[in-house]
């Protein structure tokens, strides 16, 4: 069983940016890790993935080209370094070892106000 702590979130500004960590314990047979979010009120909403075996990744184009997902795979630790933050990006981000959340941490709040 996996084991997932994030953490690094906060009160950014609009247009800021902020890295989130992802501390990953435990093993999976999964080949991916992934940033899911929630927003107030809305359902979990898949953010990005990266293939720990190619290091391929995916993104969701609301967020494309703007995050990058990263891991040091001698620290397990799964990153998110999100720029130019948008106030609609203001939820509660968690990693997941699946796209849907299913198995997530306890996640990291991100609040973009000014």
């Amino acid at each position: 069983e996996v084991q997932l702590v994030e953490s690094g979130g906060g009160l950014v500004h609009p247009g800021g940016s902020l890295k989130l960590s992802c501390a990953v314990s435990g093993t999976s047979a999964r080949n991916t890790l992934s940033w899911v979010r929630q927003a107030p009120g809305e359902e979990l909403e898949w953010v990005s993935t990266i293939n720990i075996r190619s290091n391929n990744t995916y993104y969701a184009s609301s967020v494309k080209d703007r995050f990058t997902i990263s891991r040091d795979a001698a620290k397990n630790t799964l990153y998110l370094q999100m720029n130019s933050l948008k106030p609609e990006g203001t939820a509660v981000y968690y990693c997941s070892t699946d796209t849907a959340g299913r198995n997530r941490g306890q996640g990291t709040q991100v609040t973009v106000s000014s």
